[in-house]
C-alpha cells in the first residue's frame, strides 16, 4: 500500500488523495500501527487515561482493543484525548526545560495509522535537504553531507535553530499544507483533532493548543516536516531549473558579482546552510 501510494505520488506531483481514510481505519493498517506502539520504549508510559499497551493487553486484548477502534474510527464517534506534558531538562546546563507530549496509547495506535498512510505520500514532495524523521535518514547523513559540501569550495556554515519550532507549528498553514496532497475530509479532520486535542499540564490543569504539535507524538514529526518543507522549497528554489544558481555559469557569473551561492542542510529545526562567497582581491 505504501508503495503504491509512494509511486503515484512521484507519477503525479499535483495529484490530491481521496479515500485515504478507508487505509486508515484498515484492520491490517492498525495491526501495523499498533506493533510499532507496543515495540517503542514508551509503550509503558500512560498518557491521561492512565492506560498503558500492557494494561489494555490484560483487559480486553489487542483484537479487541483494534476492532472498538476501528468501530469508533468508522463511525466518526473517535475523539482524540489531551496530551499529558511532562517537562524535561534540556541537555547542556542552560536551566530550559523541553515540553513533551504523553499521548494515550488509543490515540498513538491512530496517529501510527495515519503515518503509515500520509507520509509516503510526502515523502514524494520532501526536498532532499531534510534529515530529520524521516525514513532511511540519519543526523549522520546530514554530517557526512556538510562534510561534503565543505570539499566543494563552500566556505562558511551558518548554524540555525528555529525556536521553540514544535510549539509555535501553524496549523492553518499545516492544514493548507496538507490539503494540496490530501483530499479527503476525514483524514484532514482527523489530523486537525489531534492538532486541536489540548495539553493537561503538570499541574493537572487543561489548556487549549492553538499553535504546536506536541514533541512525542508520533504524528508530530511528519506534521513538522509538511511546514518546514515550505522552508526547504523557498531556500533551494535558486536551484531549481530556470534559478539564479540551476547552472555552473549562472554560480560563476553570481561569484564574480561577489554574490553568495549556497546550500542547506536541515535536521528537523536545526539548519546549517553552507555558503561560497569569492571575492576578487
Amino acid at each position: 500500500m505504501q508503495a503504491k501510494l509512494h509511486r503515484w505520488a512521484v507519477a503525479d506531483p499535483g495529484r490530491r488523495f481521496d479515500d485515504l481514510f478507508n487505509l486508515v481505519h484498515d484492520p491490517a493498517t492498525l495491526i501495523v500501527a499498533f506493533a510499532r506502539v507496543a515495540g517503542n520504549r514508551g509503550a509503558n508510559t500512560p498518557g491521561v487515561d492512565g492506560l498503558t499497551v500492557a494494561d489494555l493487553e490484560e483487559m480486553v486484548g489487542v483484537p479487541g482493543f483494534l476492532d472498538d477502534l476501528r468501530a469508533r474510527l468508522r463511525s466518526g464517534t473517535f475523539r482524540p484525548l489531551p496530551v499529558r506534558e511532562r517537562k524535561i531538562p534540556k541537555p547542556g546546563g542552560s536551566g530550559k526545560v523541553r515540553r513533551l507530549g504523553i499521548v494515550t496509547v488509543a490515540d498513538r495506535v491512530v496517529q501510527a495509522a495515519l503515518k503509515l498512510v500520509l507520509e509516503p505520500i510526502f515523502e514524494a514532495d520532501f526536498e532532499p535537504v531534510s534529515y530529520g524523521f524521516r525514513p532511511r535518514r540519519r543526523a549522520q547523513d546530514a554530517i557526512a553531507e556538510i562534510h561534503h559540501f565543505g570539499t566543494r569550495g563552500y566556505r562558511w556554515v551558518l548554524d540555525a535553530d528555529v525556536e521553540a519550532a514544535f510549539d509555535n507549528v501553524s496549523h492553518s498553514f499545516v492544514m493548507e499544507r496538507m490539503r494540496r496532497r490530501v483530499k479527503d475530509k476525514r483524514v484532514l479532520a482527523l489530523v486537525k483533532a489531534f492538532l486541536k486535542a489540548g495539553v493537561l499540564t503538570e499541574l493537572g490543569e487543561y489548556q487549549d493548543t492553538v499553535t504546536g504539535t506536541p514533541q512525542g507524538g508520533i504524528l508530530s514529526p511528519l506534521i513538522f516536516n509538511v511546514a518546514m518543507s515550505a522552508l526547504d522549497e523557498h531556500v533551494m528554489a535558486p536551484w531549481k531549473p530556470g534559478g539564479t544558481m540551476s547552472t555552473r555559469g549562472k554560480r560563476g557569473y553570481r561569484r564574480t558579482r561577489g554574490a553568495p551561492t549556497w546550500r542547506i542542510v536541515r535536521y528537523a529545526d536545526d539548519c546549517a546552510p553552507r555558503t561560497r562567497l569569492e571575492v576578487a582581491m
